[in-house]
């Protein structure tokens, strides 16, 4: 990895569609790094950066792709690196130029990927909490002894913190409090992080939480909670995608829930699906038959059917693969 990294002039990095702390920290920390090497460097992402992440854009580092203004640059860079995709075609239309000009695709990850032959250089590590914390590694490969900037930590930290729940989830083990020691001990103040990213939600949020929650669903004693977000809803609301992040973790914290869904209707003919389980029951097989995938406890994907069938699918399926795991238990 380090020899491609670094015999590369030219470098475009990226993530998935409406990206998260793993994906951006990461970027972010990567960027920082890069351009301490004096690397032609530039983040373009399918998706605009979320508000609550604009902390890490204070010399305007993201840009949204945009065919007519990034192309022309895009063409000649010598390496992409993709963080945190999980799925090769969910950096959207940017998968065009890049197979049209045969571009060299790193990707850095910590998912499982079905798609790896569309990579040049598959660096997937599925311990890692964060792809942040492989970043976290390389760069004190990279480095050779020399402290990582403040800038990288600050991305990495974001990554870091974001993935794991606030170091709450099962993922979280030794480096990710490594990274936390070490941003606090160069002076990052991660409190402030932490407000940015989880105290700062929208009025739009909070009106669209009251409508999802007053039709909130629970099955199987109450192990198995869901929840849909309609395209009336948003519109009542006046809320945009970036409102809808978190609220399958909520969910989740319900005593007695184990597994938290939810769909949240892209248009009249695509829904998102998002899954959540406390650690008890694994969801990544249940979003591969939906088409999608992700961690054992966290994942998701896109159904391309109307909200009432996807509906009728997502929360079929799980209650199948629920029931079947807990009688599994009983065996």
């Amino acid at each position: 990895m380090h020899d491609v990294v670094d015999g590369a002039d030219k470098i475009m990095l990226t993530t998935h569609e409406n990206p998260d702390g793993d994906g951006l920290g990461s970027e972010s920390g990567m960027y920082h790094h890069l351009v301490d090497k004096t690397v032609d460097v530039r983040i373009i992402n399918y998706s605009p950066l979320p508000n609550e992440f604009e902390y890490l854009n204070r010399d305007n580092i993201f840009e949204e792709y945009n065919k007519s203004e990034h192309d022309q640059w895009i063409k000649n860079v010598d390496l992409v690196i993709i963080f945190d995709v999980g799925d090769y075609e969910r950096i959207r239309a940017i998968t065009s130029i890049i197979e049209r000009h045969n571009i060299a695709v790193m990707n850095i990850d910590h998912h499982p990927h079905p798609d790896k032959n569309k990579f040049n250089y598959n660096i997937v590590d599925l311990s890692a909490a964060a792809t942040g914390c492989m970043v976290f590694d390389y760069l004190n490969f990279a480095r050779s002894g020399k402290p990582i900037s403040k800038d990288s930590l600050e991305g990495i930290y974001t990554a870091t913190m974001t993935d794991t729940g606030c170091f709450r989830f099962s993922n979280t083990n030794n480096k990710c409090h490594e990274i936390a020691i070490e941003a606090l001990s160069n002076g990052i103040e991660t409190h402030k992080i932490y407000q940015n990213i989880y105290e700062n939600s929208t009025k739009s949020r909070m009106k669209l939480m009251g409508y999802f929650l007053a039709d909130l669903n629970f099955e199987i004693g109450g192990k198995f909670a869901w929840f849909k977000i309609t395209q009336e809803m948003m519109k009542k609301a006046n809320a945009v995608k970036s409102d809808v992040e978190g609220f399958s973790d909520m969910i989740r914290s319900i005593r007695g829930v184990e597994v938290a869904l939810m769909i949240f209707q892209q248009d009249e003919t695509n829904c998102r699906i998002n899954f959540r389980s406390k650690g008890e029951i694994t969801v990544n097989d249940i979003a591969k038959k939906l088409g999608g995938g992700g961690h054992a406890f966290a994942a998701g994907a896109m159904i391309n059917d109307p909200l009432e069938k996807a509906t009728e699918k997502a929360v079929s399926l799980t209650k199948a693969s629920i029931n079947n795991q807990l009688n599994q238990q009983l065996t």
